[in-house]
C-alpha cells in the first residue's frame, strides 16, 4: 500500500512531529518535557486527557521558525515515504508567533521554504490550513483569522477550527470564519469526534464549511447522514486516531464504511500519526483488512479527497495525473 499515491487532508503539523526530533530539541535546550515517551521510544499516554498533556509537552519545544523548518522537513520526508503526494496540514499562528502578524510571516516563510525543498526532493506537495483554537476563545480566533487572511495564497489555502469541542459553540466563531471566507479561503471545522451529531449540524449551519474534520459521530443520526450525503459535505475521517483515543472500541466498530455506503463523501487521514502509532499505509492496510477495501476503493477515496482539497486548479490538475493508473 505504501506505493499507492495518496491525498491526505486532516493532519496537524505539530502532532506529526517525530519523537526523535522532539527529544533532540528538548535535549539541546535543556528542557524537561517529562516522561512522555514509552519503552519503544514513541509517545505514550493512557487516555485522552493524558494525550493532550503529552501533546502539549512535546510541542512546547518548538519555539522558533527554524524549529518549524526542521519539523516540516521531517514530517514531509516521512509522509512521502508512505506514498502521500499531497498533504494539507493544520498550522496555527497561536503557536507560531502568538498571533502577531509579523512573527507569523517569519514562521510561515520557514515552513514554506522547507515545503518547497521537500517537493523538489520527494515530490510531495504541502499546503497549509490555518486553524484557530476553540478553547482559546472567539477574540483570539479573530486574530488568527486575520493572520490567515493576510497570508493566504499559494501555500495558505484554508481556515479551520480545532481544540476542545466542548468549549463554546460554533456560532461564537462566525466572525472569524466570515473573515476567512471573504478572503477566499476554504473552510473546515473539527466536529463530531467528541461532540455528537449536533456539533456537526452546528458547524455546518453556523460556519458554512465544506468539510468536517472527523464528523464520524454523525452516524448516530440517520437524518444527518442523509443531509451529508445530499449536500456533498466531505468528512476528513481518521480511523486510526478514533480507535486509539477510544471514540470507537476497534476498527470493526468504526463507521467509515457505513458512512460511505450511505453516500457520504469520506476521506482518510492520520491526524497526529506518531501519537497514534499510525501512517497512511497502516490506515490503508487496516481498511483493507477490516472492510475488504481494494485498490478501486482507495482510488475513489483519493479522488474525493483531491476534489475536496483547497489547492488551486492547476495544482489539482497536476495531482490528478499522478493519481491515474500508470497504464492508463
Amino acid at each position: 500500500m505504501s506505493a499507492l499515491p495518496k491525498i491526505e487532508l486532516h493532519h496537524h503539523l505539530e502532532g506529526a512531529a517525530p519523537p526523535v526530533l522532539i527529544r533532540d530539541l528538548a535535549r539541546a535546550r535543556h528542557v524537561d518535557i517529562g516522561g512522555i515517551f514509552g519503552p519503544d521510544g514513541g509517545y505514550a499516554y493512557r487516555d485522552f486527557q493524558q494525550f493532550l498533556a503529552v501533546y502539549e509537552a512535546a510541542t512546547s519545544v518548538l519555539q522558533s521558525p527554524g524549529d518549524y523548518a526542521r519539523l516540516t522537513s521531517a514530517v514531509l520526508e516521512q509522509a512521502a515515504a508512505q506514498g502521500v503526494i499531497y498533504l494539507e496540514t493544520f498550522v496555527s499562528p497561536d503557536f507560531c508567533g502568538g498571533r502577531d502578524l509579523a512573527a507569523w510571516r517569519d514562521y510561515l516563510h520557514a515552513m514554506q521554504e522547507a515545503a518547497q525543498a521537500a517537493e523538489r526532493s520527494h515530490g510531495i506537495v504541502l499546503r497549509g490550513v490555518v486553524t484557530c483554537i476553540r478553547h482559546f476563545g472567539p477574540e483570539k480566533a479573530r486574530q488568527t483569522a486575520r493572520c490567515a487572511a493576510e497570508t493566504m495564497g499559494d501555500f495558505i489555502v484554508g481556515f479551520g477550527i480545532a481544540g476542545d469541542e466542548g468549549a463554546g459553540r460554533p456560532r461564537d466563531f462566525t466572525y472569524a470564519f466570515d473573515m476567512a471566507r471573504e478572503a477566499g479561503l476554504g473552510l473546515t471545522a473539527h466536529a463530531g469526534e467528541w461532540g455528537g451529531p449536533q456539533s456537526v449540524r452546528e458547524a455546518l449551519a453556523d460556519l458554512g464549511v465544506s468539510r468536517i474534520g472527523h464528523g464520524v459521530r454523525a452516524i448516530e443520526d440517520p437524518a444527518l447522514v442523509a443531509q451529508l450525503a445530499d449536500t456533498g459535505i466531505v468528512l476528513e475521517v481518521c480511523p486510526g486516531s478514533n480507535v486509539a483515543l477510544g471514540v470507537f472500541p476497534d476498527w470493526a466498530a468504526h463507521p467509515i464504511e457505513r458512512l460511505r455506503a450511505a453516500g457520504v463523501k469520506v476521506t482518510v487521514s492520520t491526524d497526529d500519526p506518531p501519537f497514534f502509532h499510525t501512517t497512511m499505509t497502516r490506515e490503508y492496510d487496516c481498511l483493507a483488512r477490516t472492510f475488504g477495501w481494494q485498490q478501486d476503493d482507495f482510488a475513489a477515496i483519493n479522488r474525493v479527497a483531491l476534489d475536496a482539497a483547497f489547492c488551486d486548479a492547476d495544482t489539482r490538475a497536476e495531482l490528478l495525473k499522478r493519481l491515474e493508473p500508470k497504464d492508463a
